[in-house]
């Protein structure tokens, strides 16, 4: 499956996060590292903007033999739709974010499993965030999202690309993927002192074990409880 990840530089809590070192290589790297181990994709692309302040992004991609798809700004939906079609429309695709260094390729697996045998138009494993923030998966069908190309006037929807989809699920068949108990942590990278969590937890896990799981992640906290960060958007069901 096709994985399409949207980054940018200009950020406005954290500018430049995305190529930001984790030990020495920039985020973003760190990241594709980790879908990589996903036995269900079978490409990566980077869909940044056509603004300058991007070139730093497709420069690094290059230099790492990534693909790279350029479109606006700020219309991230319409982004989408042009690297789908780019990339031959696929039947369906994952949506992932570059601020998450901390993605879990098992995860993404089983989400794409679990997408693919129910049926859905889209499956997502964000209802009431029972996974930590920053391991969120998106899998969605191209047709669910040119329909929403077409026909979203939002500009809520236009931004966050998936809204027009999970907003309508008379429209869409949508699955979610939960875990229970749920683990309400926050993993993704937003702020400094998000950045600095994660940079903990690289320098203390990867030097001697470079594929480290969401395992070692929570065995790491369990140790350095005064590092964890609580994912403030979770609520007991």
């Amino acid at each position: 499956m096709l994985a399409i990840l949207q980054a940018r530089m200009s950020s406005t809590r954290l500018p430049g996060k995305v190529l930001r070192p984790l030990v020495g290589v920039p985020m973003v790297l760190r990241q594709i590292e980790r879908l990589k181990r996903a036995r269900l994709l079978s490409q990566i692309v980077i869909a940044t903007s056509t603004e300058p302040g991007d070139d730093a992004i497709l420069q690094v991609c290059e230099a790492h033999n990534i693909a790279v798809y350029r479109g606006d700004l700020n219309d991230v939906l319409d982004r989408f739709h042009g690297a789908l079609s780019a990339f031959g429309e696929p039947e369906h695709f994952l949506r992932l974010t570059a601020d998450c260094p901390l993605a879990d390729p098992d995860l993404v697996d089983q989400c794409i499993s679990e997408h693919l045998k129910s049926g859905a138009d889209y499956t997502h494993n964000t209802v009431g965030w029972t996974y930590p923030k920053g391991l969120d998966v998106e899998v969605c069908k191209t047709t669910a999202l040119f329909a929403a190309w077409r026909e979203a006037t939002e500009p809520y929807e236009r931004e966050h690309v998936t809204p027009f989809i999970y907003r309508r699920p008379e429209r869409f068949r949508v699955h979610s993927v939960r875990r229970d108990p749920p683990w309400p942590y926050r993993w993704t990278v937003d702020t400094t002192e998000d950045f600095a969590f994660v940079e903990a937890v690289y320098q203390a896990l990867y030097p001697e074990k470079a594929d480290f799981t969401t395992a070692d992640v929570l065995a790491w906290q369990a140790r350095h409880p005064e590092a964890v960060l609580p994912n403030l958007d979770w609520r007991p069901a």
